[in-house]
């Protein structure tokens, strides 16, 4: 019982802290709409130019890392946080990142248990995996798969997260 009550008080406290802190957090400007269509123009205007990432992974890896958590939702997360992150923590981050419309996360934390981010190594084809991701979620009215985080997601929070998750991601990306 003890254990339970401390758990449960941790995560309320961590939840306002996660609350406060990720509200102060400025944000950048966004390339586009919080919306598929945005985030399809904005890789569309990436596609053929040289980039560079400011810091962190190398243009190819982000795209990498952004098609494997859209593919995951449909397909499967490799590996969940604990259930009760899931419907404690996780939920209240993603609803503070919605209100914002900008989401703020670790920019080089790997999805758990995700396949390396080399496939494809080209930066020209691991933006055309994230284009096929977007396009497949765009038209997938199949059952969504628990963020490994945010726990249980509908269609339109889910294209809000990947919007944000690609957004946030791209805040390193550069023209050559």
């Amino acid at each position: 019982m003890r254990r339970r009550t401390l758990l449960k008080g941790a995560a309320v406290g961590g939840v306002a802290a996660l609350g406060a802190g990720f509200w102060a957090l400025p944000t950048s400007p966004r390339p586009a709409a919080v919306s598929l269509d945005g985030a399809r123009q904005v890789l569309d205007e990436l596609q053929g130019r040289a980039l560079v990432a400011t810091r962190g992974w190398s243009p190819q890896e982000v795209f990498n890392h952004c098609a494997q958590s859209i593919e995951y939702s449909m397909d499967g997360y490799p590996e969940l946080k604990p259930a009760w992150f899931r419907h404690s923590v996780g939920p209240a981050a993603f609803a503070v990142f919605s209100v914002r419309g900008a989401m703020r996360h670790p920019l080089d934390e790997v999805i758990p248990g995700a396949a390396p981010l080399a496939e494809p190594a080209s930066q020209e084809l691991a933006l055309q995996r994230l284009q096929a991701a977007f396009e497949r979620f765009a038209g997938y009215d199949g059952e969504l798969q628990p963020h490994f985080a945010y726990g249980a997601l509908d269609h339109a929070e889910y294209a809000e997260a990947h919007v944000m998750h690609l957004y946030n991601h791209l805040s390193l990306i550069r023209p050559a």
